[in-house]
């Protein structure tokens, strides 16, 4: 799972980072955000590695009736994309996420009662990418268009699967050198099973 991260760097740093311009200025580095807020974030889509553009976080399918079913696609499974409705027709809509770091929770005991937050970012590096999938959902209300994206998960490495001891999951984290691989199309089982990448994880007091 991965319902929270964040962007630490300015519009400039992001472009610098991933060769790309924002299509729109007004950015602001953010620590951490919410999924289930749905927030307004930077991605780069396949179809223009050239530009940074704003989508909301949980993908939206062309019959989703209203937005209500985003909670449901904050992250998406990599192992199943092609058996699941909500997903299946977005698999050849490849995504970049642009992220500085993002969190998890360690069961300190069975039930869960008792967490702690891990704040976990690549080592040696200020910015990387989740491998992502986007749709462009028409509202059905008022016709406009909205751009939707969901955070593709693996099982976890061996790092996460001690910190997310309840579920062993982690997202995708893509190395630099995938970046390109990942918008071109490259067989998604080359990052899943776990997809390697080299994490660091720091207990958030």
């Amino acid at each position: 799972m991965c319902n929270y991260y964040g962007v630490n760097k300015k519009e400039k740093g992001i472009e610098l980072k991933f060769n790309a311009k924002f299509d729109q200025q007004g950015f602001e580095p953010m620590q951490e955000v919410n999924g289930f807020a749905h927030p307004f974030m930077p991605i780069i889509v396949d179809q223009r590695p050239d530009l940074i553009t704003g989508a909301n976080w949980g993908l939206l399918p062309t019959w989703a009736k209203d937005t209500s079913f985003q909670k449901n696609t904050l992250n998406a499974r990599i192992e199943t994309l092609d058996e699941k409705p909500s997903f299946r027709n977005s698999i050849n809509n490849r995504c970049l996420v642009p992220a500085s770091h993002f969190f998890e929770w360690h069961w300190n005991d069975e039930k869960g009662k008792v967490k702690q937050k891990y704040q976990i970012s690549v080592a040696d590096d200020e910015l990387f990418a989740f491998a992502g999938l986007y749709s462009v959902w028409n509202n059905p209300q008022n016709g406009q268009q909205m751009l939707t994206y969901t955070i593709l998960t693996t099982e976890a490495n061996e790092l996460m699967a001690e910190i997310h001891n309840n579920k062993k999951r982690m997202p995708v984290v893509l190395n630099n050198e995938h970046h390109n691989l990942w918008l071109q199309g490259e067989n998604i089982k080359t990052f899943a099973f776990p997809y390697q990448s080299n994490l660091v994880a720091n207990p958030v007091p």
